[in-house]
């Protein structure tokens, strides 16, 4: 094996994860990042805690930190939906008592940070990357884009710095590169719940917790603090948008309106929304993911989703898996192999998490209260649990399984084509549980036109 001086450009999760990797395979790695160490200030108030599931635990474990992780997280059993003037109710994630894990971004950044440095990773902090030559693999810094640069020579660059990368839109100059952004018209603002007096969660700490209000919503988080982390969807734009609510008056009464239950939850609601900034979000896609055997993007910069599947650290960590098992397949001298059979594995099952994202976010703010959808889920989890081997619920698949997303995403597609017939049969509400409806989702099953063979 030839060690390779190795440039990535971004220190967040990716980035520091790919670091460490990169560094136990004996290479030369420094990590680039316009923004300070982040070990030494607060967190910006723009984040929504991660949700990390067995993808991301895989490729943690992989490399012997997925236990240290662990210490900073909270297990969430369970969907707490909270509907405006009714009961508090749960839906339970998985099968057999699976859960999904909440770690805040900054604490788990810093962990990140740390590990790789650990390892003998060069972080340089507060070095802005204004240029890379792709075929010489160079990367130029400096203050601004007009002061004298820093050259610096590499053998790759992994581009590992977000939506908005720097290293893609150079090969964005290119010819044949295919590019897109979609801006939701939902935003999102973070806000919090602070602990009780004793350092108790003041929520069931081991759940997501959801206010579902249709185009837009809350959902709550826990922190091991005693704290959730908070963070409010809604569109920009319209009659209940963050556009309308421009001072404590306003934020008051549509707080009083939509969720009167978490006033006395929120202590800081006002200082909170009126400190912190009104966020965008994206989906980004491009391809290809590489250049030559010298740049590859990794994570955001190559495939930003929306964040409501909770699978956005969880798809740029998987990454970093196929990555390594590719490498470990063609060795570390064939870089051009690599990069080739890394865009091509990745690619379809990135497009596939982008489109399973921005669906599941019409889920939590709409139907997790509708009485339709919650008997559906209902009927499946029944259906699921009888018969483990012919139905697996899409969100187990997507979020408990190492299955590819883009399979997740064809036969989610044909379980809601059998699940749409089930729901209109007649008196569904009083059979749901009975022989006849297992016998037609049976049935169903065996319907050509609606599975297709795998």
């Amino acid at each position: 094996m030839q060690t390779k001086n190795i440039a990535i450009v971004g220190s967040g999760l990716v980035g520091s994860l790919l670091a460490l990797y990169l560094k136990k395979r004996n290479h030369n790695v420094t990590v680039f990042d316009r923004r300070p160490d982040i070990r030494t200030i607060n967190f910006s108030g723009r984040s929504i805690n991660l949700a990390m599931s067995v993808r991301g635990w895989k490729t943690l474990d992989k490399i012997g930190i997925g236990d240290d992780v662990r210490n900073l997280a909270i297990p969430m059993h369970k969907r707490s939906i909270h509907v405006l003037g009714n009961p508090e109710y749960s839906q339970h994630y998985g099968m057999n008592g699976e859960a999904i894990y909440s770690i805040p971004r900054g604490i788990l950044n810093r962990e990140m940070i740390t590990f790789a440095e650990n390892a003998g990773v060069e972080f340089r902090f507060n070095e802005k990357v204004w240029d890379i030559n792709l075929p010489e693999a160079k990367i130029y810094t400096g203050e601004t884009e007009k002061s004298e640069w820093k050259e610096y020579q590499y053998d790759i660059i992994f581009g590992c710095d977000g939506a908005f990368s720097r290293v893609r839109h150079k090969m964005q100059r290119r010819s044949r590169f295919n590019y897109s952004q979609n801006f939701l018209d939902t935003g999102y603002k973070e806000l919090g719940i602070p602990a009780n007096p004793d350092g108790t969660h003041r929520l069931d700490k081991n759940s997501l917790h959801i206010w579902p209000r249709g185009e837009f919503m809350l959902i709550a988080l826990p922190n091991l603090d005693g704290s959730f982390t908070c963070t409010l969807f809604m569109p920009h734009e319209g009659k209940n948008s963050f556009e309308n609510l421009t001072n404590e008056k306003e934020v008051l009464d549509f707080w009083n309106l939509h969720f009167p239950d978490t006033i006395e939850l929120m202590p800081d609601l006002l200082k909170d929304f009126m400190k912190n900034p009104t966020s965008a979000l994206v989906t980004m896609k491009c391809y290809p993911w590489t250049y030559w055997n010298k740049i590859a993007l990794v994570g955001d910069s190559a495939h930003a989703i929306v964040p409501f599947y909770g699978q956005g650290m969880n798809a740029g960590f998987e990454d970093i898996t196929i990555l390594d098992e590719i490498i470990e397949k063609h060795g570390d001298d064939n870089w051009q192999e690599i990069f080739e059979t890394y865009q091509k594995s990745r690619k379809p099952n990135a497009d596939a998490i982008a489109e399973l994202s921005y669906r599941n976010f019409i889920e939590m703010s709409t139907k997790t209260a509708d009485p339709n959808f919650i008997l559906q889920k209902k009927i499946e989890k029944r259906f699921s649990e009888k018969y483990p081997n012919k139905w697996l619920p899409l969100y187990s698949r997507v979020t408990f399984s190492h299955r590819p997303y883009k399979e997740a995403l064809q036969i989610g597609d044909q379980q809601a084509a059998i699940m749409k017939k089930v729901m209109q049969m007649e008196t569904i509400e009083s059979i749901w549980d009975t022989d006849t409806v297992e016998n037609y989702i049976l049935e169903l099953l065996e319907d050509k036109t609606l599975i297709k063979t795998h």
